[in-house]
């Protein structure tokens, strides 16, 4: 039963292998098109340092209020018309630099990435992560979201090997292509995992054209209210201890691990998963993402970071096992908001990362810091890993059947 399950998600780890694959190739090549738009000829460029960290900011405050509107709007009208959204936005930009890579077209790719981003940065994995919860058990859902995170950073690797074998130009006129191809294979296969979205559609469009109107008036002020506000978002972390703890350790861990990225594997997930709780394999997971920081921060011989990075590789339990007890705090039909609420948390860190540990970085690289630590920005990263590790180990293992009393009685957002 749980293979079938899982082989009827093959469409939707098809889009995002597709999805992924061409926006991750572009990569490797992006860096040399900014240098040659902006600065021709010149080894370093700091108008294109300002405008990387002006693009990181502006995505990251973005990206904090859209993520949980998109994750509430589906739980709303289902995954696969929000997922068209954000799809289709990505060939945009990726369409202008296949045309052309002069200095006007950067700044044109350059304003509508940043905007694009804004809006839908994330949100096509978020709204992945709630289709594998709308049609996977709660037992079997770490193992899934695990099998999730190892397509993508499959689509990862084999984007940036194919960028290494092709010209720049034909590198992002593939990347529009596979973008392209990725959308219309979703529209074209990807089966709605919302049940009830098309009867209510059907429900909607009954009735004489006077009542019709009425109704879309209403539908209107409705799609305002699903916009989740201030209230709406502390009181879905209000809504459950276990939930409001998870989504601590997300925010921590947004912190420490922005720059440092995960290595997932496909593997080990859906071995232990079922073995093991995703309470203790979310814990194991932040207790060698902390071990493997703080080596970093300390390297006393050029063999430490290679060493320390055997610990980065079972760092891979976290983002998963933490999905995975997020999506069980929530009703069926609030796997969206759920999502969004965690994805918004971890673009937050994204915003406040880059502020805090950039300039630290900066100083205790310089040639005249408080202090000779030059690791000294990566062990406070590490400190804050290890507040999420500490937080972790206070999760206890949602009840049986907690996800349907909380949908129940969490009143977060009233249709």
């Amino acid at each position: 039963m749980e293979v079938k399950k899982l082989m009827g998600l093959s469409p939707l780890f098809m889009t995002v292998f597709l999805h992924s694959y061409s926006t991750f190739m572009v990569i490797p090549a992006i860096t040399d098109v900014t240098m040659s738009a902006i600065c021709p000829g010149e080894d370093e460029c700091s108008i294109a340092i300002y405008l990387t960290g002006i693009q990181q900011v502006l995505v990251g405050m973005g990206t904090l209020v859209m993520m949980p509107l998109i994750g509430n709007l589906s739980d709303k009208y289902g995954r696969k018309a929000l997922l068209t959204i954000p799809m289709t936005l990505t060939i945009i930009p990726l369409a202008i630099l296949a045309y052309n890579r002069t200095k006007n077209y950067f700044y044109a790719y350059y304003a509508l990435r940043t905007l694009t981003s804004m809006l839908c940065e994330g949100s096509v994995q978020c709204l992945a992560l709630a289709y594998v919860a709308d049609n996977i058990p709660e037992n079997r859902r770490t193992s899934a979201f695990g099998i999730l995170s190892g397509i993508t950073s499959t689509a990862f690797v084999a984007g940036n090997l194919s960028a290494r074998f092709i010209s720049t130009p034909l590198t992002f006129q593939v990347s529009a292509v596979g973008a392209m191809i990725a959308t219309v294979y979703m529209r074209v296969f990807l089966p709605e995992s919302i049940a009830d979205v098309g009867i209510s559609a059907l429900h909607s469009t009954k009735g004489d054209v006077n009542i019709s109107l009425l109704e879309e008036d209403k539908t209107s002020v409705k799609i305002f209210k699903t916009m989740p506000s201030f209230h709406d978002s502390v009181s879905l972390l209000r809504s459950s201890v276990t939930f409001w703890q998870t989504a601590i350790v997300a925010f921590l861990v947004g912190i420490g691990d922005v720059a440092l990225g995960d290595s997932i594997l496909m593997i080990l997930m859906p071995m232990l998963a079922p073995v093991i709780a995703e309470e203790k394999l979310l814990s194991i997971g932040l207790f060698f993402a902390c071990a493997h920081m703080f080596l970093y921060s300390i390297a006393w011989s050029p063999w430490v970071p290679y060493a320390a990075a055997m610990f980065n590789v079972l760092s891979v339990f976290a983002q998963p096992a933490l999905r995975s007890i997020a999506s069980k705090q929530v009703g069926p039909h609030e796997q969206g908001k759920a999502q969004g609420c965690i994805s918004g948390l971890g673009s937050f860190a994204n915003i406040l990362s880059p502020l805090v540990f950039s300039p630290l970085t900066a100083l205790f690289l310089s040639g005249n810091p408080p202090f000779h630590f030059p690791g000294f920005s990566i062990a406070c990263a590490g400190f804050a890993v290890m507040i999420a590790f500490a937080q972790s180990t206070m999760i206890k293992a949602a009840p049986p059947g907690s996800s349907s009393k909380s949908s129940s009685n969490c009143d977060c957002v009233e249709p």
